[in-house]
């Protein structure tokens, strides 16, 4: 049964696709089209997530909210950065991990490059960092402590639960900051945890309810795997760095539309329980970007 399990969701990996039909409207964009602050989505080091592949919805919202974005595959220096005001790393990988997803999982990015992103951040740019359940925070172990952060090698899973999990500011997962403002629940679909080293705002806060599952290889789960309480750890926080402001994010499908498995069975943005994921991600942007009035209610979805 096991194994069964195990291969159904390496298919599942497989079968992640974009999800079409999802059409964000988007009646008061922050910018005019395409006058907002440019967007750079790290393509250069095995990333799960690409701007034509499994981002592709992140994309379309950013840029029906004015935003510019595009794709980069150029390693991580201060001339290539500078053409960003925001850098979105999602679930990157070294090439080690590219086809194998267990351990050991190096750091998807060299020295010199945290060194630049971090550089570059504290003069005033802004980063978005997703890394998603195992291998994806081994890989960004090493970039994510040059924030101040600790990632969990690990899957974060819910006891009990099927399906995704909810974080509601009525039962204190979901804290108030300017990122989460008019937003009263998000949905995220498994991903990992981590803690806050130094400084930061706590933004979605695990409760009793979830376990870290310290697996050696993805989508093995043994009886015997290692299991460790994540009350109190988080999956997304907000930091700020001399000028510039960095957020971090311990699952990546919550800010996509996909359609994963035979089934075709929604997954991120586009799922019913993630109706207010756009908004999040909306405010989550403007805040990276400095302009920080909140998003509208009125962005919706239309099927």
């Amino acid at each position: 049964m096991i194994a069964l399990i195990c291969a159904l969701a390496w298919v599942g990996f497989a079968q992640q696709t974009p999800d079409p039909d999802f059409a964000p409207r988007i009646e008061k964009p922050a910018f005019a089209e395409g006058q907002g602050p440019r967007v750079l989505i790290d393509e250069a080091h095995y990333n799960f997530h690409t701007v034509d592949g499994r981002y592709q919805s992140f994309a379309e919202v950013l840029r029906r909210d004015g935003y510019r974005v595009a794709g980069s595959r150029e390693a991580f220096k201060s001339e290539t950065l500078r053409a960003a005001d925001v850098l979105v790393v999602a679930n990157a990988l070294h090439k080690q991990n590219a086809r194998e997803w267990k351990l050991p999982t190096p750091s998807a990015f060299t020295g010199e490059e945290i060194a630049a992103v971090m550089d570059w951040v504290r003069e005033g740019g802004a980063l978005l960092l997703i890394a998603d359940h195992m291998p994806f925070p081994g890989a960004a172990m090493q970039l994510g402590k040059a924030l101040g952060v600790t990632f969990l090698n690990g899957y974060a899973r819910q006891r009990g639960q099927r399906g995704p999990s909810v974080f509601e500011k009525s039962r204190g997962m979901l804290k108030p900051h300017p990122v989460t403002a008019g937003v009263d629940r998000v949905a995220t679909f498994t991903g990992s945890g981590f803690r806050l080293d130094q400084g930061g705002e706590p933004l979605l806060v695990f409760d009793e309810s979830f376990e870290s599952w310290d697996v050696k290889q993805a989508s093995r789960f043994p009886a015997d795997t290692p299991r460790s309480p994540l009350e109190g750890w988080l999956q997304g926080a907000a930091l700020r760095f001399g000028k510039g402001r960095a957020a971090v994010f311990g699952e990546a499908a919550m800010f996509s539309a996909q359609l994963s498995g035979p089934d075709k069975q929604p997954m991120g943005m586009n799922h019913p329980l993630a109706a207010q994921n756009p908004l999040l991600l909306r405010n989550l942007m403007r805040w990276l970007a400095r302009s920080e009035a909140v998003a509208s209610n009125a962005s919706r979805v239309i099927r």
